[in-house]
């Protein structure tokens, strides 16, 4: 059991990390533009709220498996293999958690006051000073957020988590994988004490995420 919850955390914070960092990145490139270019890569950013867990981990699979090129390149250059291990399923947790955490920034940013952005261009500021320090900070609810919704979508990641990292017991196994095959086994008073905690630890973020929201608010 303390395997999977060390795991499950350990994807669940470096996978957040990461989303939260190439959310700032895309958003800095994309935000000026207002281009059907910019339609089209949201949209792609985007599929992963809509298409199966298993559909991103079956593309996942193909991508990042031995006989596809990028595959190959990795292996035979860097002796890397990335399915079926924990960096499969930071992957995987990355592209499912990025939506949230991107839209969650963005329409705090759209939010935002324009006069405050448009005195601080009159007083010389840059477009990335105004950005990093500026915007960014003015969106404190939505960085608070995409980092809850994506840390929770992380931890209860399945699908595509196990179509690339697999079912090994102490190696790839998350809590998800755990309880499903816990359930699988008839093992159901394990499965019920890792839902117990997953429970507890979702509704716990959730009500630290409205109580800080409500606080802003008020």
């Amino acid at each position: 059991m303390g395997n999977a919850i060390i795991l499950s955390l350990k994807i669940s914070i470096i996978s957040t990390i990461t989303v939260l960092i190439l959310s700032l990145i895309v958003l800095k490139l994309l935000w000026k533009n207002n281009s059907i270019m910019r339609d089209f890569i949201e949209t792609i950013l985007s599929l992963p709220l809509v298409l199966p867990p298993s559909v991103i981990g079956y593309i996942l699979l193909i991508v990042l498996s031995k006989n596809s090129t990028l595959g190959k390149l990795l292996y035979n250059n860097f002796n890397l293999q990335i399915i079926f291990t924990t960096s499969a399923g930071i992957i995987a947790a990355v592209i499912v958690s990025f939506p949230l955490m991107y839209q969650s920034i963005k329409s705090s940013i759209i939010s935002i006051d324009k006069s405050c952005i448009e005195a601080a261009r009159t007083m010389g500021a840059s477009e990335l000073q105004i950005f990093f320090y500026i915007m960014i900070p003015m969106c404190w609810p939505g960085l608070i957020s995409g980092i809850i919704l994506a840390f929770c979508r992380c931890i209860g990641e399945f699908g595509a988590t196990l179509m690339v990292m697999g079912n090994i017991p102490g190696k790839t196994q998350t809590i998800p994988l755990a309880i499903y095959f816990a359930v699988e086994s008839g093992n159901t008073d394990y499965a019920n004490i890792l839902v117990f905690i997953v429970i507890l630890l979702s509704f716990s973020l959730n009500l630290i995420l409205n109580l800080y929201l409500k606080k802003k608010l008020s």
